[in-house]
């Protein structure tokens, strides 16, 4: 029962974090063209100020539940750093590369939209926004790549 509950919260948590990925990448960000600069960009900065926050608790959620998870499968049968599966290696290793990256948008890319839109610099707040974009688009990238070795059970 403990494991599934582990196994909801984190999935639970990939879910709020690549879904809110796809949301912003191919709806949110495209529909904005209806909006001069300075209000795209000012939106932007709310919306992505939540969505960050969100995906911050996802994070530690799913780093929580994902070594809960692999501490419970030790015990019920011992696995050693040579014998976790392949797919939980992946899945772990494309996963910190994630949170760095997503370390990285938000402490980098992020921090300079809101100096640059408290300074009244559209271009500089344009860019770290365009870099914002590039990076999740990345961060997106490994997410779906972590949901098909996950989904398939691949590699064992």
């Amino acid at each position: 029962m403990l494991y599934s509950l582990l196994k909801t919260a984190h999935v639970l948590a990939i879910v709020v974090w690549v879904g809110g990925m796809v949301f912003a990448h191919f709806f949110l960000r495209p529909s904005l063209t209806v909006l001069e600069a300075p209000q795209r960009l000012r939106l932007m900065r709310e919306v992505l100020g939540r969505f960050f926050a969100a995906v911050t608790l996802a994070v530690v959620v799913a780093l929580v539940t994902g070594l809960a998870m692999m501490l419970g499968a030790s015990a019920a049968a011992p696995l050693t750093l040579t014998t976790l599966p392949l797919g939980w290696w992946i899945m772990g290793g494309v996963g910190t590369v994630m949170i760095a990256i997503f370390a990285v948008i938000r402490g980098r890319f992020f921090a300079a939209l809101q100096r640059a839109l408290d300074a009244g610099e559209l271009p500089a707040a344009g860019a770290a926004l365009g870099q914002i974009r590039r990076w999740v688009g990345v961060n997106l990238t490994l997410g779906v790549a972590v949901l098909v070795v996950a989904v398939s059970r691949w590699p064992q």
